[in-house]
C-alpha cells in the first residue's frame, strides 16, 4: 500500500463527503415537488373525514356526516375522484425518491456506503411513522412506507419496464386476497350468529364458534358499527388526551401490524416500485412529450372513472355491507391507479405550460417540505377536532369539513417558500436528514439566491437514470 492511498488526500474525503450530502436546491426536481405538494394537498382532502368523523364513516356516509344532499354528493365525488388516487401517488413518489436518493450518490462515488445511508432514513421514518401513529394520529402513512422502503434498495438498478412490471405484479397479489377475505369475512358472520344463537339457547358455543364471535364484532366495529360503538368512540375523541391515547393504541397495534401485513404492505409495495419505474421512464418528473402526458389522462380517466362509479354503487346498493365491500374492493387497485395516473397527467401539462408560475412554485415548496407540512396537518387537526383542543370531532357535516381544508392549504402555500428562501429544508426534513447523515446539516442557504421557480421540463429526464 502506498503512502498516498494509506493516507487519502483531503479532496478525497471532500468527495466522498459531497456524494452522501442531501441533494441541493439546484439538483431538485421541480415537477416532482409540484406533484408531491398536489398530492399532499389530495391527502388532507380526504384525510379530514378520517380527522373528523367516525372511522366507518369514511368508506360508508351512513354512519355519520350526513348522507344525503351535498355530503352524499361530495362522499360519491371523493370516492371517484380523490378516494385512495392522492395517496397512490404519494406512495409512487416515495418509490421515485429511492432512485433520486440512491442514483445521485452512487454518481458521485458513494458506491456501497449508501446503502448505510438509504437504511438509516429508512428505518428513521419507521421511527417517526410510530410516534406519528401512538401519540398524534393513528392514521398515519409514515411507517408503512418506512417498512415497505426496506425492502426496495435491491431494486433500485433495475430497468424501469422490470419496476413497472414488478409493481403490477405485487398489487395483483391483492386481488385474491381481497376477494378470499370477503368469503372469509361473510362466514364469520355466519359463525358468529350460530354462537348467539346457542348462548339464546342457554347452550355454550364451540370454541371456534366464540372466536369467529369475537373475530366478528372486531370486524364490524371498524366497518359496521353499532349506534353504541359510534357513541363511543365519539365521546374518546372528545374526551381527554390519555384515555384518547388509550384507546387509540389498539387501533395503531393492529393496524401496524396484522393488517398492514394482510394488505398495507402489497398496497404500498407495489405502488412504489411503479413509482421507481415511472420516474425512470421520466413519466413523473414531466419529461415525456405533450402529447403523451394528454393520452395518459384521457385513458386513466376513461379506464378509472368508470371502475369507481361501479365500486361506489356496488357499496350503497348493498347498503356497505362489509363482505360485500370487499367483493368491490376487488377492483379497487385498477380504478384508483389508473385515476391516479390521469391526475399525474394533469399535474404534469400544468407544469409544462408554464401557466400560474407562481402558483406551481408555491406547490413545488408545500412537496419539498412534505413531511414538515404532513405532520403539521396532523397536529393542527387533531387540535381541531379532539377533545383535548377545541372539541370538534363529529361536529361538522361531511360537506362542512372542506371549510377546515381551505385555510390549512392557504396556510402551507403562504408559509412554505419563504421559509425555503431562507433555509435550506423544512424543520422535520432537517431532523431527518440530520439523523441520517448522523451529523447536523447546515440549515440555512449558503446562497440564498438560488431561485425557486420550477423550470418545467421539456426534454430527456433530467438526470435520471
Amino acid at each position: 500500500m502506498t503512502a498516498e492511498s494509506a493516507h487519502p488526500s483531503p479532496d478525497a474525503g471532500a468527495t466522498a463527503t459531497a456524494a452522501l450530502a442531501p441533494v441541493g436546491a439546484r439538483e431538485r426536481i421541480a415537477a416532482v415537488d409540484t406533484l408531491r405538494g398536489v398530492a399532499l394537498f389530495g391527502i388532507l382532502l380526504l384525510n379530514i373525514t378520517a380527522f373528523g368523523l367516525p372511522g366507518a364513516a369514511f368508506s360508508d356516509p351512513g354512519v355519520a356526516g350526513g348522507d344525503t344532499g351535498l355530503n352524499h354528493a361530495w362522499w360519491l365525488v371523493s370516492q371517484i375522484l380523490f378516494e385512495g388516487k392522492m395517496r397512490t401517488i404519494f406512495s409512487m413518489l416515495f418509490g421515485a425518491g429511492v432512485v433520486l436518493l440512491t442514483a445521485r450518490a452512487e454518481e458521485r462515488g458513494a458506491g456501497a456506503r449508501i446503502a448505510d445511508i438509504y437504511y438509516r432514513r429508512t428505518i428513521w421514518l419507521i421511527v417517526f411513522g410510530v410516534l406519528h401513529a401512538y401519540f398524534i394520529w393513528s392514521g398515519d402513512i409514515l411507517y408503512g412506507y418506512g417498512v415497505a422502503g426496506l425492502f426496495l434498495f435491491p431494486f433500485r438498478r433495475r430497468p424501469a419496464r422490470f419496476l413497472v412490471a414488478a409493481g403490477l405484479v405485487v398489487l395483483a397479489m391483492g386481488v385474491p386476497k381481497t376477494l378470499l377475505e370477503g368469503r372469509r369475512v361473510e362466514t364469520l358472520r355466519a359463525r358468529a350468529a350460530e354462537a348467539d344463537r346457542v348462548s339464546a339457547a342457554g347452550g355454550s358455543p364451540s370454541d371456534e364458534q366464540v372466536e369467529a364471535r369475537d373475530e366478528w364484532r372486531m370486524v364490524s366495529k371498524y366497518m359496521q358499527p353499532t349506534p353504541a360503538q359510534i357513541k363511543k368512540e365519539i365521546a374518546d375523541h372528545r374526551g381527554s388526551y390519555a384515555g384518547l391515547f388509550l384507546s387509540r393504541m389498539d387501533d395503531v397495534s393492529e393496524g401496524e401490524s396484522r393488517e398492514f401485513y394482510r394488505f398495507g404492505l402489497i398496497d404500498v409495495a407495489g405502488m412504489m416500485l411503479l413509482g421507481m419505474g415511472l420516474l425512470k421512464l421520466g413519466v413523473l418528473s414531466g419529461a415525456r412529450p405533450r402529447k403523451f402526458y394528454a393520452i395518459m389522462a384521457l385513458a386513466g380517466f376513461g379506464v378509472g372513472i368508470p371502475i369507481n362509479v361501479w365500486m361506489a354503487l356496488h357499496d350503497a346498493a348493498h347498503d356497505f355491507d362489509p363482505a360485500q365491500m370487499f367483493v368491490g374492493w376487488a377492483a379497487y387497485d385498477a380504478g384508483r391507479m389508473a385515476v391516479a395516473l390521469g391526475h399525474i397527467a394533469l399535474v404534469m401539462l400544468f407544469v409544462r405550460s408554464g401557466v400560474l408560475r407562481g402558483l406551481a412554485s408555491r406547490l413545488a415548496a408545500v412537496g419539498q417540505m412534505a413531511l414538515t407540512n404532513y405532520l403539521a396537518t396532523s397536529l393542527i387537526c387533531t387540535t381541531i377536532f379532539e377533545g383535548y383542543g377545541f372539541g370538534l370531532f363529529a361536529r361538522l357535516q361531511r360537506a362542512e369539513l372542506l371549510i377546515v381544508v381551505a385555510p390549512i392549504w392557504a396556510a402551507q402555500l403562504l408559509w412554505s417558500r419563504p421559509w425555503l428562501r431562507h433555509f435550506r429544508f423544512g424543520p422535520m426534513e432537517w431532523v431527518w436528514r440530520s439523523l441520517t447523515y448522523w451529523r447536523p446539516q447546515p440549515m440555512r442557504l449558503a446562497d440564498e439566491s438560488v431561485p425557486m421557480e420550477p423550470q418545467p421540463a421539456t426534454s430527456g429526464h433530467q438526470g435520471i437514470p
